[in-house]
C-alpha cells in the first residue's frame, strides 16, 4: 500500500492520483517567474517546481540565483496558491530553505549526500528524493532510509534516469522502477520525464508510460521559452506543449483511476 503524503493545500501524493510538478529547471527571474506561475494555475496545477540552486556539470554554466531564487519563489506561490518543490544542496541551507519550500528537493548528485539526507530527515517537510544517476534501487531505497531513521516519513521516490551505455538520451528512463518501488516499499514514486529522456519530443510518450505503469506522478521542465532557457532548454515543453500533456494525461486517466 503506497503511503499518502497530505500536502498543504489539499494535495495528496500517492492518493490513486497522478499529480504534476512543473515548472523551470532554474529559475531566471521575477519576470520569468511569474509567467509560468500565471500559467500553471490557470490550469489548476498545484506544485511549482523551480531551481534556485543549481549544480551543474561545468561550473562555467549558470548555477542558479540561491537565496534570490528562492525569495521569487515564494513570492510567486503566495500570488497564485502554488506550493513549491525546489532542490537544498548544502545540510546548511535546510532550516532556511524551509521557510520558502513545501518540499525539498534532494538532486541525484546528493542521493547520497548522508550529513544532507539526515538533516532533511530532521525537518517536517515532505521530500523528494532523486534517484542517484548509478544508484541501484536498494542505494536508493537505503538513502530514504536515511532520512525515515531522522524521523521524517514523507518521502517521494523520484526514477530521473539512470546512466547507461546509451547516449541517444540523456539518460535512460527506468520506468519498470516504478513497480519495483511499490512492491518494495510504502514510498509513493513519480518520474521525471525531463531528465529521463533530455528530449523535449520524448517526454509526453514517457509521461503515458509513466501513468500507465502506476506512477504517482511526473516532475517536468516547463519554460515559456525553452530557446532561451539558462538551463535544460532542450528537455522544457513550453506552454503548448504543456498543455498537450496535461490534455494526454486526462484522457488517459479514466482508463487508471
Amino acid at each position: 500500500m503506497t503511503k499518502n503524503i497530505k500536502l498543504d493545500n489539499d494535495t495528496t501524493i500517492g492518493n490513486k492520483d497522478f499529480n504534476i510538478m512543473a515548472g523551470p529547471c532554474a529559475v531566471e527571474s521575477e519576470e520569468q517567474m511569474d509567467r509560468i506561475g500565471k500559467f500553471l494555475s490557470s490550469i489548476g496545477i498545484k506544485i511549482l517546481r523551480g531551481g534556485a540552486f543549481k549544480p551543474r556539470t561545468n561550473p562555467n554554466t549558470f548555477q542558479g540565483l540561491e537565496y534570490d531564487g528562492l525569495k521569487i519563489l515564494k513570492a510567486i506561490k503566495e500570488k497564485y496558491g502554488l506550493l513549491v518543490v525546489s532542490e537544498i544542496m548544502d545540510p546548511r541551507d535546510v532550516e532556511l530553505g524551509c521557510e520558502y519550500i513545501d518540499i525539498i528537493q534532494i538532486g541525484s548528485r546528493n542521493m547520497q549526500n548522508f550529513a544532507l539526507l539526515k538533516e532533511v530527515g530532521s525537518v517536517k517537510k515532505p521530500v523528494l528524493l532523486k534517484r542517484g544517476m548509478s544508484a541501484t534501487i536498494e542505494e536508493w531505497l537505503m538513502a530514504a532510509e536515511y532520512i525515515r531513521l531522522e524521523g521524517n516519513e514523507d518521502i517521494i521516490l523520484c526514477e530521473r534516469g539512470i546512466r547507461t551505455f546509451s547516449d541517444y538520451t540523456r539518460n535512460t528512463l527506468d520506468l519498470v522502477s516504478v513497480p519495483i518501488i511499490k512492491n518494495l516499499s510504502e514510498y509513493p514514486i513519480i518520474i521525471d520525464p525531463s531528465h529521463g529522456t533530455g528530449r523535449r519530443e520524448l517526454i509526453i510518450p514517457a509521461t503515458k508510460a509513466a501513468l500507465a505503469i502506476g506512477a504517482d506522478g511526473i516532475i517536468v521542465e516547463v519554460h515559456p521559452e525553452p530557446s532561451k532557457a539558462l538551463s535544460d532548454g532542450d528537455q522544457s515543453l513550453d506552454f503548448d506543449g504543456f498543455k498537450v500533456l496535461v490534455d494526454e494525461i486526462e484522457k488517459l486517466k479514466v482508463h487508471f483511476y
